[in-house]
């Protein structure tokens, strides 16, 4: 919005800062973040796991087209991008770096961690954390409702972008930090890459039918061992 972009020049003006603004989906959103003064900006518009932007407001981008448009317009001016939400699995932050991304923002995959907020509960013989967006009711009626124009609003007449639910419990946060860093490597090995850069010069993109999405997921078994860095999506 415009006011965001006149507080990155106030914010900027006043203290000489780095400052990170956003979030934006669009090359001309990071034009003006950062012609604003903004060192990085963040990419993603409706992309996380408890948002519900795209289908109440009817706003965003699908968010590797995100990235990849909004890096032609940063590369230029050398303002690293920050790729923030729609990571299921290792392999999209792959995709997300080899797309422009400098780094990516993780929500829902640590959420169930011992290190992140949020109680443990038991659902049907399995062990769950409770895990909530900045847009869901919850969180809104607790203080981010000026974050989404809604300050003064009563709870009754919020209006949500996000919703609450449950994720899977994990353990130590190393433990997942641990699978996402090894399937990095593992997509920039079958890249022949050692480095980010060179994931961004030497990756291919192709556009897959949902046949092809279903075909590289696990199909035609059923699982009895489950694997620590994958789940089933179907």
């Amino acid at each position: 919005s415009e006011s965001v972009i006149k507080m990155v020049g106030t914010i900027k003006k006043k203290f000489g800062i780095d400052i990170i603004a956003g979030n934006v989906a669009t090359a001309e959103g990071t034009e003006d973040l950062i012609k604003a003064g903004a060192d990085a900006v963040k990419i993603g518009i409706g992309p996380g796991s408890i948002c519900t932007t795209r289908i109440v407001a009817g706003a965003g981008v699908p968010q590797l087209t995100a990235i990849m448009n909004c890096y032609q317009v940063a590369r230029k001016h050398k303002v690293p991008i920050i790729a923030d939400g729609g990571i299921k699995f290792s392999g999209d932050i792959t995709k997300a770096l080899a797309s422009g991304a400098h780094s990516v923002m993780i929500g829902s995959l640590f959420a169930g961690t011992d290190e992140s907020p949020g109680e443990v509960i038991l659902y049907q013989g399995r062990s769950y954390k409770v895990y909530r967006g900045m847009g869901s009711i919850g969180a809104m009626s607790q203080g981010s409702r000026d974050r989404y124009g809604q300050e003064g609003v009563e709870t009754t007449k919020l209006v949500p972008e996000g919703v609450e639910g449950r994720v899977p419990y994990k353990g130590p946060l190393s433990q997942s930090i641990h699978q996402l860093t090894g399937g990095l490597q593992s997509g920039m090995g079958y890249c022949g890459c050692r480095t980010i850069s060179e994931l961004r010069k030497k990756a291919r993109f192709v556009k897959i039918t949902n046949a092809g999405l279903r075909e590289s997921h696990v199909h035609d078994v059923i699982i009895t061992k489950e694997a620590p860095n994958y789940r089933e999506e179907w």
